[in-house]
C-alpha cells in the first residue's frame, strides 16, 4: 500500500504541476485560450494545436518548449498512450530536426523516469498483475543474455512487447539502467524520425498541390527508408544472432533447420 501511495502522491504532484503551467500562460494574443491546450487525440486536433503553438512560440518560445516537454515527459514517465501525436507535433512545431532532437531526448528521458519510478513503486505489482508476460520476457532476456543490449533494440524496432510495458518490465528483469537508457534512445530514433518528419510535413501542407510536390515525395521517401533500412538490419542480426522464438507468436532467431 505504501509503494502505490507513493505512486499515487507522485502522479498528483506531476498532474498539479502540468495543470497550472497550461491554465497560467504568459500574456498572448486572443487566438490562445488557455481551454484550448488538451493532449491532442486526432489529426484535426493535432494540427489546431500546432498552429496555436506555432503562433504562441514566437513571442513566448521558452514557455512552449517548457510546457511540450512537460507534457511530453508526463505522459511517458506515466506510461500515457499518444506519444506518437507528441512527436507529430515536436515536427509541426519546432521542425524537424529540433523537433527529433527534442522527441529522442524525451523519450529517452520518460521512458527512464518511467523504469524508475516502476523500480521504486511498482516492481511486485507489475509481476501481480502480467504474471505470464513478466515470465516470459524473463526467460527471453536469460536466453539472450550475452546479447542483451542487442535484443532490447530488436524489441523496440519490432514492438512485439509495447514500449510501455518494456518501461516498467526492465526493473523487474534486473536490466542496468544503463543497457536501458541506451536501448531506448537508439532503437526509437527511426520510429521517432517518422513521426517528427510526419509532423513537419502535416504543418507545411496546406492544398493538395503541396501534397504531391518533388519535396514532399522527397521527404515521404526519406521517411520510408528510415522506417525499413534499420529495421531490416536488426531484423537480420536477430534471425542469426537471438532467440525471440514465441515472443507474441512470432519466431525469429536460432530456427531448427529442417
Amino acid at each position: 500500500m505504501r509503494s502505490l501511495a507513493g505512486l499515487a502522491a507522485t502522479v498528483a504532484a506531476a498532474s498539479v504541476y502540468l495543470y497550472v503551467l497550461s491554465t497560467h500562460l504568459p500574456p498572448a494574443d486572443e487566438h490562445l485560450p488557455p481551454s484550448s491546450l488538451r493532449f491532442p487525440s486526432d489529426l484535426d486536433e493535432l494540427r489546431e494545436l500546432a498552429e496555436m503553438l506555432k503562433f504562441y512560440k514566437q513571442e513566448h518560445h521558452g514557455y512552449v518548449l517548457l510546457l511540450f516537454c512537460s507534457a511530453y515527459l508526463y505522459k511517458q514517465s506515466f506510461a500515457i498512450p499518444g506519444s506518437s501525436f507528441l512527436n507529430m507535433l515536436a515536427g509541426a512545431i519546432f521542425g524537424p530536426w529540433e523537433g527529433l532532437a527534442l522527441a529522442c531526448l524525451l523519450t529517452t528521458t520518460g521512458s527512464t523516469f518511467c523504469y524508475l519510478l516502476s523500480s521504486t513503486f511498482g516492481k511486485q505489482h507489475v509481476v501481480r498483475i502480467f504474471p505470464d508476460k513478466v515470465a516470459l520476457l524473463q526467460r527471453k532476456v536469460e536466453e539472450n543474455r550475452s546479447s542483451l543490449f542487442f535484443f532490447l533494440l530488436f524489441l523496440r524496432f519490432f514492438p512485439m512487447t509495447p514500449n510501455w510495458f518494456l518501461n516498467i518490465t526492465c526493473p523487474v528483469l534486473n536490466i542496468p539502467i544503463s543497457i536501458f537508457f541506451f536501448s531506448v534512445f537508439i532503437g526509437l530514433i527511426p520510429y521517432n524520425f517518422i513521426c517528427v518528419r510526419t509532423g513537419a510535413i502535416l504543418s507545411e501542407i496546406h492544398s493538395l498541390d503541396d501534397i504531391f510536390s518533388w519535396a514532399t515525395l522527397a521527404q515521404l521517401l526519406a521517411i520510408a527508408l528510415a522506417a525499413l533500412v534499420p529495421g531490416a538490419l536488426i531484423k537480420r542480426y536477430g534471425q542469426t544472432h537471438l532467440k525471440v522464438k514465441d515472443m507474441d507468436g512470432t519466431q525469429y532467431g536460432n530456427r531448427k533447420r529442417q
